[in-house]
């Protein structure tokens, strides 16, 4: 099946105004000497789009952010179906393939990205940072920078009282449930609630770097509306844990723009110096 899209807004990248954290604004550091100017970041909202326009308005962001021309940029958007996977994926993650992929209604792309195969589509916020690690509190560390989008994801649960955590060896945010279904929020475990199940995984993340800028980025299961397309392929090429999404977790589906908004503030505060 296809999903019909909303009404789409024109394609556009216009700067936004500039970010600057009242707090930073005009300190001054030791010696007397004026402290480092705090970074900027411009964010894009592109509502429900296609893909294949995206990835290429990625790419040329990138080179954009690579010569300078452009700030750090964080575009946000919500994907009409699509399965996209890296270089490296094992094809037995693909479920049945590519062509049976397309059947369903989704698109296909192999693109450069780390990670193995997943899913975006209608009730999924995914966000791709073009941005110079040069500038941002991680630094020239790629390590601390896919740390830093957990960290982003798990400020973000915590805003909903749900405690998301990481798991060594593989990369994403991951969130336990309780084997009836109810969510563990955080600071409210009881003493005798059920046995949890494996964490399921809420947020994925897979990115690239040239130059010390990058594409790609992250995407937050939002809504229930997403989940089923997971089961036509083997996620992130994990076959032992599911995935989840907020609305199952709160027991209520929160509004796109809500999510947008706490995700960008989270950025900010993780990532921006």
């Amino acid at each position: 099946m296809r999903y019909e899209g909303r009404r789409k807004p024109a394609l556009r990248f216009s700067p936004a105004a500039p970010f600057r954290p009242a707090a930073r604004r005009g300190m001054v550091g030791s010696m007397g000497k004026p402290a480092e100017q705090p970074s900027t970041l411009e964010v894009q909202w592109l509502g429900r789009r296609g893909y294949a326009e995206i990835w290429e308005l990625q790419k040329r962001l990138l080179e954009q952010r690579i010569d300078g021309a452009i700030g750090d940029t964080l575009l946000l958007v919500e994907h009409e179906p699509v399965y996209t996977w890296g270089k490296r994926t094992d094809p037995e993650h693909l479920g049945e393939g590519p062509t049976a992929l397309q059947s369903l209604g989704a698109d296909v792309f192999q693109v450069e990205r780390g990670g193995e195969v997943t899913y975006h589509g209608p009730g999924q916020l995914t966000g791709y940072p073009i941005c110079n690690l040069t500038g941002l509190r991680c630094g020239r560390d790629l390590h601390k920078y896919m740390r830093g989008l957990e960290e982003m994801i798990i400020r973000v649960l915590a805003s909903y009282g749900l405690q998301g955590e990481r798991i060594d060896g593989l990369t994403g945010v991951w969130v336990e449930q309780a084997a009836g279904g109810r969510r563990q929020a955080a600071g409210k475990a009881k003493p005798h609630a059920p046995s949890p199940k494996p964490a399921a995984k809420v947020a994925a993340l897979g990115v690239r770097v040239r130059k010390w800028c990058t594409m790609h980025g992250f995407a937050l299961n939002v809504t229930d509306e997403c989940l089923p397309w997971f089961r036509h392929i083997t996620p992130c090429g994990i076959d032992d844990r599911g995935v989840t999404s907020l609305e199952k977790l709160i027991g209520r589906a929160p509004g796109m723009s809500e999510v947008r908004g706490r995700v960008v503030e989270a950025f900010r505060e993780v990532l921006l110096r």
